[in-house]
């Protein structure tokens, strides 16, 4: 089964500290929904843009997408 990377972006100089905080909420949700895979974390990309990330399953990506709203997704790769 093909897994999707659902990203939120953040940018400026608290884009650190903003996605980390943004992946207590995605565990949160993770746990609540008890979702199939539980993968969620951070990627500082420079120092004024970092990721908060989440990996679905593609059969469970519509319901999560619509209720989170990611700014992007792609295919994961672990």
């Amino acid at each position: 089964m093909r897994q999707l990377k659902l990203i939120w972006d953040f940018r400026g100089p608290d884009a650190l500290k903003i996605a980390q905080h943004h992946v207590i909420h995605l565990k949160e949700f993770i746990a609540l929904e008890k979702t199939e895979i539980n993968i969620t974390d951070v990627e500082q990309l420079s120092d004024m843009h970092s990721i908060a990330f989440m990996v679905v399953n593609e059969t469970e990506m519509k319901p999560i997408r619509d209720a989170l709203k990611p700014h992007r997704g792609q295919v994961y790769t672990p």
